[in-house]
């Protein structure tokens, strides 16, 4: 049973439907392709529903886009501190990072590629998610490059290198296909590690 007031707990259950509505929508749709109606349907409930909880079809992104972003900032940094070496660091978050976006593929092709649709404020909120994970990443490819675990001529670019093979894992996974979420992460781990020249 829940703790929480029975309204908020229905509050809560609709905008967790709400989200889950939009999150379909605009993966079938794109986000300039979706209309708020769409949303309401595949939520079940009114048009005028949706205004209830979000001022617009903008916010609804913005929701979606910042607790996406902060599930993975959280992730990398928990792979990158399960770990000891520069190396298993890497490895640990490349896997960790692979794996959830194969998971959570449709949810992240919406972060990742309808960031042009957030407004300025809600945009410059996510870009520090964003840079947040790079700032993960890139610390520990320096770290290895430090140690003499990493041949890398460029920290930044090589940290942009391995996050977009994570990021590009939404436009091609499918739940039907071969590969399981797991099988995607070790993967990317051993790409990872080749890509920073450490080998597999």
């Amino acid at each position: 049973m829940s703790v929480l007031p029975e309204g908020t707990a229905r509050g809560d259950l609709t905008r967790a439907r709400l989200l889950e509505a939009a999150v379909q929508a605009f993966a079938a749709k794109g986000f300039h392709g979706t209309t708020t109606r769409d949303i309401a349907a595949g939520a079940g409930m009114s048009p005028a529903a949706v205004y209830v909880h979000h001022r617009s079809k903008e916010e609804l992104l913005y929701v979606i886009s910042r607790e996406g972003h902060q599930r993975t900032l959280d992730l990398v940094r928990e792979a990158a501190a399960s770990a000891g070496s520069p190396r298993e660091r890497l490895a640990a978050i490349a896997r960790e990072f692979g794996r959830h976006h194969a998971e959570g593929h449709t949810w992240a092709r919406i972060v990742n590629y309808e960031l042009g649709a957030l407004s300025p404020a809600h945009l410059e909120e996510i870009r520090a998610l964003r840079i947040g994970i790079e700032q993960e990443v890139r610390a520990t490819i320096e770290a290895g490059v430090a140690s003499g675990d990493f041949d890398v001529a460029d920290p930044g670019m090589t940290t942009t290198a391995v996050l977009s093979l994570g990021i590009d894992i939404a436009r091609w996974y499918r739940d039907d296909g071969r590969w399981t979420p797991d099988d995607v992460g070790d993967h990317m781990a051993g790409l990872a590690l080749r890509i920073v020249g450490a080998g597999a």
